[in-house]
């Protein structure tokens, strides 16, 4: 049985307010009773869940399945904070592969009913840099391994080398080859979401530390690198600052980013402020309770606008009529993109 308690309560004064929702079916966590990410039966549970969900909410189109898989794997399977808490490859390799499976399955569920929705696969948009001869290796695994995600996902098969560390922590032939086929399916109809922070760019040390060094390369030319991948339209699905004094600074910077890329021809439809409040513990990653507020929120705890607020608004207001995709040069299927956001007259 599902409650349908909350949604019933929030979803239908949403859609009377006119607000298009985005709906984020699983965000780092699970029902007690499902275990973990290591679950293999959880793929299909979740996947009935959404085919469910979408019967229950026909009018909502679009949908991010599963939240930023890779990052839930690393911090699930490989740095032990977050559900099953484990330390291994292999923990990490099956938490991803389950998770894009749950993917996988609940677009092909949700698209038996409603055959034009939309999916927004966010991910963490990262680069990894050397400063020492001995870590060109590990800089080299980590920049492919931040494509994993969007790899199962799309169908887009990896380097040999990285297909062999796959085998290696616990993937199969068959299981490489599910993905490749499903995925192929599925990118039809995703826009690829990318979340970018100042801690995404990060100099590795020859201890494994990874040190944060802020914008290098910036959000421009590495979310380019994964156009070029994919060539799937795009969309920033995160991005703030923890200072919230700099919060209009690092707004109008990364917008800046955007920008560059559409001019580019980049097809970005989307740019968004994490979160619309303030978060609680989000710079330690929810390790532990402290209670600390982080102040990179539209708006504050008690509801009152931080200086990004206005920003934002500003921004809106300035360029509320720009055509958001001008061009499909290189997009592959059109009918990914919403026809409501082709504009931002049409999506008001």
């Amino acid at each position: 049985e599902y409650d349908w308690s909350f949604t019933d309560e929030v979803l239908p004064v949403m859609r009377e307010m006119g607000l298009i929702p985005i709906l984020d079916l699983c965000h780092f966590g699970l029902p007690d009773w499902v275990g973990d990410f290591q679950n293999e039966d959880w793929a299909k549970l979740f996947a009935d869940f959404a085919e469910v969900f979408a019967r229950r909410y026909t009018w909502i189109r679009y949908y991010t399945p599963v939240n930023e898989i890779l990052v839930c794997a690393k911090f699930s399977g490989k740095e032990g904070i977050w559900n099953e808490q484990l330390k291994t490859d292999k923990a990490m390799i099956m938490a991803h592969a389950n998770m894009c499976r749950a993917t996988l399955l609940a677009i092909e569920g949700i698209l038996n009913v409603r055959p034009d929705a939309v999916f927004f696969q966010s991910e963490a948009a990262e680069q990894f840099y050397e400063r020492f001869p001995e870590t060109r290796e590990r800089v080299e695994h980590l920049n492919e391994l931040r494509f994993m995600t969007f790899d199962f996902l799309y169908g887009h098969p990896p380097s040999g080398k990285f297909l062999l560390y796959l085998m290696d922590s616990g993937a199969t032939k068959k299981m490489f080859q599910w993905f490749m086929e499903h995925g192929r399916r599925a990118a039809p109809h995703c826009v690829m979401g990318m979340d970018y922070y100042a801690a995404n760019e990060r100099l590795v040390h020859p201890d494994g530390h990874e040190e944060m060094v802020g914008p290098v390369l910036g959000w421009n030319t590495i979310a380019r690198q994964y156009y070029d991948r994919y060539r799937r339209p795009m969309m920033l699905t995160e991005t703030n600052s923890m200072d919230a004094q700099k919060g209009p600074d690092w707004m109008w910077k990364t917008w800046q980013n955007v920008e560059a890329l559409r001019k580019e021809g980049v097809p970005v439809i989307g740019f968004t402020w994490y979160s619309l409040q303030d978060q609680v513990d989000w710079d330690i990653q929810l390790r532990e309770i402290r209670g600390q507020v982080n102040q990179n929120g539209l708006y504050s705890l008690e509801r009152k606008p931080n200086p990004v607020a206005q920003a934002f608004k500003d921004l809106c207001q300035r360029y509320h009529s720009l055509p958001i995709v001008e061009s499909f040069p290189t997009c592959g299927m059109v009918g990914a993109i919403p026809s409501e956001m082709l504009t931002s007259d049409e999506a008001k």
